[in-house]
């Protein structure tokens, strides 16, 4: 089993540090509104990770966690802008995340930590920091110095010039460098807060998943995914603080990353208005299941280009299938064909694992069984 590793930028022979514990950390949503199909290609993606981890390791052996961020200036904004309360906001947004999953068929992880119920373990990794010298407090707020840290832009290969002029970085007085990222900020009394050695405030959003996957995997791990627009700042700083308050020399041995989705050739955003939902595409009679084979049908690492003519395209290949599998009648007890799994144990190569499956639909029984593997 190989996959590649942006920390390395290179594929790798994927050899988890105990084969009975296998631990994945895979960033979710900030729940503030109705997730774009773009924010859903890493649930699909590391969704048919676990499927093969699961396979190759045993289904008791694989540990993933995959986090909400209930926390976030997004989530205060919208319940002022909607007049409305935060609870109402995230409660609201979790509840439609969670029905969207389950109609693209993807797994529950075996831990959906909500940053609400971990403000005390991010408060004492802060509290690590500081008495470490990696983070300073000023004016409320608690902070990483990214100087304490020799080894800050491994991840995203970039010096400290290049990631002050490429990142929005707030500059206020109370940072000794402009790039030094909050841990903790103050919060006002229409703003969420929780008492800390700092004043009443709330974290930044990089202190959480590291608090959240420290909880739930341990100070080190197998794998950590997320969007290829996750690598700087969140999981560059993720690491920073990681390594540091943990005194680790890795936080995640391997780092894999989804590429963009894309609507004629622009990345999907909601700051553009490029975007689709899942609520939107099922609301016109797309099945969750056309939109996961969609968002599988080019390599993870790949941008993709999201279209209706896309979905076109999945729907007749999955009719095609099940014609097949109709007319065969009973198709149980099949296998899931090694050249499947070969396909997924290669960086996830699922354009090649769908290749497969269109070879055995003279083998119902196995296309239904190795289709498995896709969700």
């Amino acid at each position: 089993m190989k996959f590649y590793n942006t920390l390395t930028r290179k594929m790798e022979d994927f050899v988890p540090e105990d084969p009975c514990r296998v631990r994945m950390y895979v960033c979710g949503p900030t729940v503030y509104d109705y997730a774009h199909i773009g924010n859903f290609r890493p649930m699909v993606v590391f969704d048919t990770l676990n499927r093969l981890l699961r396979h190759e390791f045993g289904q008791k052996s694989v540990i993933y966690a995959r986090n909400i961020t209930d926390i976030d200036d997004k989530i205060i904004n919208q319940a002022i802008e909607t007049n409305t309360t935060i609870d109402v906001i995230t409660e609201r947004t979790i509840a439609a995340f969670h029905d969207d999953l389950g109609a693209l068929n993807v797994l529950a992880p075996d831990h959906e930590p909500r940053c609400t119920e971990y403000v005390e373990p991010m408060v004492a990794m802060i509290e690590e920091l500081i008495e470490g010298g990696f983070a300073y407090a000023a004016d409320g707020h608690a902070l990483f110095d990214i100087h304490s840290y020799e080894k800050y832009g491994k991840l995203s290969k970039r010096s400290l010039d290049d990631m002050r002029a490429g990142a929005r970085v707030e500059v206020a007085p109370y940072k000794r460098d402009p790039g030094d990222f909050v841990l903790w900020k103050p919060s006002n009394d229409q703003q969420p807060g929780w008492d800390s050695p700092w004043g009443r405030g709330r974290p930044g959003w990089h202190i959480e998943c590291s608090a959240m996957s420290k909880s739930c995997l341990g100070e080190t791990f197998d794998i950590h995914g997320g969007g290829l627009d996750l690598i700087f700042p969140h999981h560059e700083n993720e690491i920073a603080q990681s390594c540091c308050a943990n005194d680790t020399e890795v936080m995640a041995r391997h780092w894999m990353h989804n590429g963009y989705l894309t609507v004629d050739g622009e990345k999907m955003s909601k700051s553009l208005g490029n975007f689709f939902t899942v609520k939107q595409l099922r609301d016109e009679d797309w099945s969750g299941e056309v939109i996961r084979f969609s968002l599988l049908s080019a390599h993870y690492r790949q941008p993709l280009d999201f279209s209706r003519d896309k979905m076109r395209e999945m729907k007749t290949q999955l009719d095609r299938w099940y014609g097949f599998l109709k007319e065969a009648g009973d198709v149980s007890g099949g296998q899931v064909d090694e050249r499947v799994i070969a396909a997924l144990s290669d960086d996830l190569n699922t354009p090649q694992a769908i290749a497969v499956l269109h070879e055995l639909t003279a083998r119902p029984a196995d296309l239904k069984a190795s289709a498995t593997m896709l969700g």
